[in-house]
């Protein structure tokens, strides 16, 4: 059974970008009802014309509805009244003199976690490449690779350097040009390491800790728009730690047909949603191999990536065919949305990259809130 306190759980992620903080912290979350598989949720806004108003209601039924035993969300919208925002904004007074922001991404992000529960079903290569057409698309974009052991990301763009940065921040480092006015900005363990053979002998607490520094240490800038996090294999610390630090994160599930990688994924995408993260997706890789003559081969099975997305109650966002100019892309450098963007596999990456953002759109900030806090500030809006 749904309760109303799993609804609430999950509209901690409902994220205000202006003032980072959940609207359940702030005060915007009026009511909430379960009524068999439908949540009502009645939100009230700071204005009644907020232009933040369809992103807010738009992320409620998504995180919502990503609530096992959810079937439908109605949102009634509605605006507060002189005393609520009074006190909203005591909230966010009180957060900016008690606590610095808890990462340095920026709360309009669109955050994307890559996550497969397994190695070797090509998680690595299609969160790169998600990251790529996404700023080829013309968004800015962060590629975190959240996998210290493993980490992949830096020779697979074919990108090289150290971390550095000043007044106690560290500076990612740029990305392979996208030909256009987005762009990639990439951290990984690997830009820390002196040779990539180094294997990381570090316990699970020192792991979460690197990527928890990633992300509050990094300068990652406030135009950024998509972050993708290129997940370890598991289901451990630093998912754990994700959810908690990101609360707006997704997860995209990236499966191989057979099923054997089915159920591991399965069981990714269920540590999400116990961490109350919602299934943004399924993505399948290495559904098909096509011959020069035109024939398909489908050397892993079929039907694997539907059928985890019909167990999970989500959409099936792509499918990504074996093709052999991925593969040496990925060794060369070179990401094959990037360097042979006609090709089988970038055709796929571009129209998982598309589907992901018709799902989050990138945030347009208008400044209802922080216009109103700048009234209270003033005096214009009384106390």
């Amino acid at each position: 059974m749904v309760t109303d306190n799993d609804v609430r759980r999950a509209l901690e992620g409902v994220i205000d970008p202006e003032l980072n903080a959940n609207i359940v912290e702030l005060g915007m979350v009026r009511d909430v009802s379960v009524r068999g598989d439908e949540a009502v949720v009645k939100v009230d806004l700071t204005v009644a014309a907020c232009p933040l108003r369809s992103s807010i209601e738009d992320d409620v039924i998504s995180k919502v509805k990503g609530v096992p035993g959810v079937a439908s969300v109605r949102v009634e919208m509605g605006a507060m009244d002189q005393e609520q925002r009074s006190a909203l904004m005591d909230v966010a007074r009180r957060r900016a003199r008690d606590r610095a922001m808890p990462t340095e991404v920026p709360a309009s992000c669109r955050v994307v976690a890559v996550a497969s529960g397994k190695g070797g079903v090509g998680k690595s290569t299609t969160a790169v490449n998600l990251a790529a057409a996404l700023a080829k698309a013309g968004h800015q974009v962060g590629l975190l690779d959240a996998d210290i052991w493993g980490f992949s990301t830096p020779r697979m763009l074919g990108i090289s350097g150290r971390l550095g940065g000043s007044e106690g921040k560290i500076d990612p480092v740029p990305g392979p040009d996208v030909a256009g006015p987005g762009s990639l900005r990439v951290v990984s363990m690997g830009f820390l390491v002196d040779d990539e053979r180094t294997a990381l002998m570090w316990r699970g607490l020192i792991l979460t800790r690197a990527v928890e520094q990633f992300l509050k240490d990094v300068r990652w800038g406030r135009d950024l728009a998509y972050m993708v996090v290129d997940m370890p294999p598991g289901t451990g610390d630093i998912q754990m730690a994700l959810a908690r630090l990101l609360p707006q994160a997704e997860m995209l599930v990236v499966t191989t047909p057979q099923e054997a990688a089915r159920q591991v994924a399965a069981r990714a995408a269920s540590m999400a949603r116990r961490s109350y993260m919602k299934v943004l997706g399924v993505a399948e890789n290495m559904s098909w191999f096509e011959c020069d003559h035109g024939e398909r081969y489908e050397l892993f099975g079929s039907g694997g990536g539907e059928a985890l997305a019909a167990e999970l109650g989500v959409p099936l966002l792509g499918q990504v065919p074996l093709d052999p100019a991925s593969r040496a892309g990925s060794d060369e450098g070179r990401p094959v949305v990037l360097c042979q963007p006609e090709s089988p596999a970038a055709v796929a990456f571009a129209d998982l990259a598309g589907a992901v953002a018709d799902l989050l759109p990138p945030v347009e900030m208008a400044g209802c809130t922080g216009r109103m806090l700048k009234l209270l500030e003033d005096g214009g809006l009384g106390a």
